[in-house]
């Protein structure tokens, strides 16, 4: 799933697409239904090229293309399974960061976990909960306004500068829906990829886990016979089988990374 700035009632079916774009850059493509009684901000933690900045993002509208996931489902046999100073880094700048209006969305681009200070406080998490998670000292963060009540988002979609080796994909799938941060959390997921059979993971399996190989799908067929491509923003490559997913269940609270298998 991801991070929120406030407590939610309950986020359910969330679906995210990984392709690599130019080199040392990344598409990522998440949709989420979520339930909360207030104006929260969701983030996502991205491990940006360092050192980041204006360029480090740039963000993409799917307004138009609600269906993204369910049009990419269609490529496959069976539908998925339902499913302050301190050790931070960085100084801050006193301006306020930019807000971007994308479809449906306000949207930020955060460089450091110093610079949440420069958000609206309604949409940050607190420097010390970041503190549990001592591998995003050095992440940046993309940050969406979302409003109250309960909601299916249109896809929410970017592309940004990657520090990860050629090959690696990243997911955001670190949970913080309380402020608080648990050692696992209840996965309701579908991931998808695109160029190359995938061949390796992050680890999520706990102990209390359903008996899952982790073992990806591939689609039958390529977008162009299933999807929109051309209303994709250019997230999909329209020539390129689609690896899928599924994951339900408690798992380790963990990003998850992938790394492709070329030809």
């Amino acid at each position: 799933m991801c991070c929120f700035s406030r407590s939610v009632r309950s986020v359910s079916r969330t679906r995210i697409f990984a392709r690599s774009a130019a080199p040392g850059r990344q598409y990522l493509v998440y949709q989420m239904r979520y339930d909360a009684d207030e104006e929260v901000a969701m983030i996502l933690p991205l491990p940006a090229a360092l050192p980041a900045g204006g360029n480090s993002i740039r963000f993409l509208s799917l307004k138009d293309y609600a269906s993204f996931f369910d049009d990419m489902d269609k490529g496959f046999p069976q539908p998925a399974e339902n499913f302050g100073p301190g050790p931070f880094g960085g100084s801050p700048s006193e301006e306020t960061l930019k807000m971007e209006s994308v479809g449906n969305f306000d949207a930020s681009f955060v460089p450091t976990i110093r610079d949440f200070e420069r958000l609206d406080p309604r949409f940050r998490i607190p420097e010390p909960t970041w503190g549990k998670l001592p591998d995003y000292h050095d992440f940046s963060f993309a940050v969406f306004q979302l409003k109250a009540d309960a909601k299916t988002v249109h896809p929410i979609a970017f592309e940004f500068a990657t520090r990860l080796p050629e090959g690696e994909l990243f997911f955001p799938t670190v949970h913080i829906h309380d402020g608080e941060v648990h050692e696992t959390a209840d996965y309701d997921h579908t991931l998808y990829q695109q160029g190359g059979q995938p061949r390796g993971q992050t680890r999520l399996r706990h102990e209390e886990s359903p008996v899952d190989d982790l073992s990806w799908a591939e689609s039958r067929g390529i977008p162009v016979q299933f999807m929109q491509a051309g209303r994709a923003a250019g997230t999909v490559d329209p020539r390129l089988h689609i690896y899928r997913l599924s994951l339900k269940g408690k798992y380790l609270n963990r990003d998850f990374h992938t790394v492709q298998r070329i030809g």
